[in-house]
């Protein structure tokens, strides 16, 4: 049996993170998961990100479904704001084809003015660009751009997570927006179009309910230390982002229940269990970090959340067990 990583799908995320490793040699300040620039005289500071769909759409292509794809781009730049606990204010996108295919565009359009209306941002404008000869007839490909706010030094920054914390899992939607050249790698196309309702599933957009919370528990204390999006590099890669020196995070694999569809790419795509917990969210989208006192309050408060592991004095980085 043929085993499918995501490597030999075409991506390979040790180069990506090489890239950011020699960019923040010259660029101290990239690589978290929003960009933050303080605003002289005002206690605030602008944050920013920005992000695509993916081959997500190569499945909108096949399936002739275009009305979701735009609430995907729009979570995959709110959900990093909400990261560093930003709120979201506005959002341009970027439209880019061969040939515009209006009736597909006004869709796609709708769906990123759905997941501004889900997020509380504002669609403040955009850019339509047509190529002829670039793309294939009937493509498009998706960009997007969000900025938030925070109050200076209410940052969420991971810079507190301590031994003992917990780490809360927030249920995905499905595969959200990563993962999909594995995702294309192991199913063919008429798969791809049986499981097309799965695979379109938009990202859930976190923003509204994770707020609630940094209101609710970071008020007087800051209980919730970490925030991590659940994306490319998944549970590793993203939540050693976060993590302070000589810390380290446990995810207990058993503490929640895989949805069927990420099994089954597994199994039919004989994946190690290493690349596809660093490629797919398996049904975890958002992880917080929180401390121990506040742990069960902040599991409740969310629908679906389950303690999925803790944190450990160690070599920095993430385990699963």
């Amino acid at each position: 049996m043929v085993t499918i990583t995501y490597k030999k799908a075409g991506v390979n995320i040790d180069a990506g993170n090489e890239l950011v490793k020699r960019l923040k040699k010259k660029l101290p300040k990239i690589g978290g998961f929003g960009g933050l620039f303080p605003v002289d005289g005002t206690k605030y500071n602008l944050v920013s990100s920005t992000d695509g769909v993916g081959t997500k759409l190569k499945i909108a292509f096949l399936a002739n479904k275009h009305d979701t794809v735009g609430i995907d781009l729009v979570a995959m730049n709110v959900n990093d704001l909400i990261c560093v606990g930003a709120k979201p204010l506005f959002f341009l996108d970027y439209f880019a084809c061969g040939k515009l295919d209006v009736g597909h565009a006004e869709q796609v359009i709708e769906g990123i003015a759905k997941g501004c209306e889900l997020s509380g941002s504002q669609l403040i404008g955009g850019e339509t660009a047509e190529m002829p000869g670039f793309y294939k007839d009937g493509e498009y490909d998706l960009a997007g751009f969000s900025v938030g706010i925070i109050e200076k030094g209410k940052e969420i920054n991971g810079s507190k997570i301590k031994p003992g914390d917990v780490v809360i899992g927030l249920p995905s939607s499905g595969p959200h927006s990563n993962g999909y050249s594995l995702i294309r790698k192991v199913f063919s196309d008429v798969e791809l179009k049986k499981y097309s309702k799965q695979l379109l599933a938009p990202t859930k957009i976190y923003v509204k309910e994770v707020l609630a919370a940094i209101t609710k528990f970071n008020s007087k204390k800051q209980n919730i230390a970490g925030i991590a999006h659940i994306t490319g590099g998944s549970f590793y890669d993203k939540i050693e982002r976060i993590l302070p020196d000589n810390v380290r995070v446990v995810i207990e694999k058993s503490s929640w229940k895989v949805p069927e569809i990420f099994k089954f790419v597994q199994e039919k795509g004989s994946v190690p269990k290493e690349d596809i917990y660093r490629t797919l969210n398996m049904g975890i989208g958002m992880v917080l970090i929180v401390s121990p006192d506040a742990a069960l309050q902040i599991k409740k408060f969310f629908k679906g959340a389950k303690a999925i592991g803790y944190v450990k004095k160690g070599e920095k980085g993430v385990e699963l067990i």
